[in-house]
């Protein structure tokens, strides 16, 4: 499989730590926050990874380069010189399809840290290949920034008009198919997607293990310290 780490955006919320440097590239845990995403991507035996950049585009390529020093190649899709040249995550995936190949990508997001495995979704793979389902999605519980949810999981499949609802974890396994003849804009994923939830072609599962998503320098702040008291093996999924 290949995937796609969304790191286009500024990160407002992180500002002014944003001003200078793109958020997937602040540190926390003694490495940056888009590391613990390569890294975790690349024990699960994924070896090509796009990484979507907008934000100070060319910050990417020097702290990271070719990805040789993960064991990935990296490549890079550039949606524009400023953050506000990004496409969001909808508009992000389908500039970077010509990267992501034929086969179903894993898409994540480069500002998060969790010990959920990729490996997991091998299986979820076949089903995507066969023409089951068009994606299927991980779900955490609710966080104290988004206590509203997103979603519903609903024998095993996404409902958005269900309840009790749920946080989108940020990390999905798409089929190319699902975003034929979309053209490349700025648009969000949500609720763009609903549509195939809603005939049942979008299936999920809950990680009921470590997410963190820091939003704020003061939740950066937090997650270091979580990070330096975690057994850093729990992590290496």
């Amino acid at each position: 499989m290949r995937a796609l780490i969304l790191a286009a955006g500024r990160g407002e919320r992180m500002r002014p730590l944003t001003d200078n440097t793109p958020k997937p590239l602040l540190h926390a845990g003694g490495k940056r926050l888009i590391e613990w995403q390569i890294e975790s991507l690349a024990r699960s035996g994924v070896r090509d990874i796009v990484i979507n950049v907008a934000h100070m585009p060319d910050h990417f390529n020097a702290a990271l380069g070719d990805g040789g020093r993960y064991g990935v190649a990296l490549h890079y899709s550039r949606e524009g010189e400023t953050a506000g040249d990004a496409l969001e995550t909808l508009g992000g995936v389908v500039k970077a399809l010509p990267f992501l190949g034929s086969a179903p990508f894993i898409v994540t997001s480069g500002d998060i840290v969790t010990d959920f495995s990729y490996a997991n979704l091998a299986a979820k793979c076949e089903l995507l290949q066969q023409g089951a389902i068009d994606a299927h999605l991980v779900l955490v519980e609710n966080p104290m920034f988004h206590l509203h949810g997103d979603m519903a999981l609903v024998g095993g499949k996404i409902d958005p008009d269900a309840s009790p609802r749920l946080t989108y974890a940020n990390i999905g396994l798409f089929a190319p198919r699902l975003f034929e003849g979309f053209l490349v804009r700025r648009a969000a994923l949500f609720p763009w997607i609903y549509g195939s939830a809603r005939v049942g072609r979008i299936s999920g599962e809950l990680h009921a293990g470590r997410w963190w998503n820091a939003g704020t320098p003061e939740d950066l702040i937090q997650l270091d310290a979580e990070l330096e008291q975690v057994d850093k093996r729990e992590l290496r999924q």
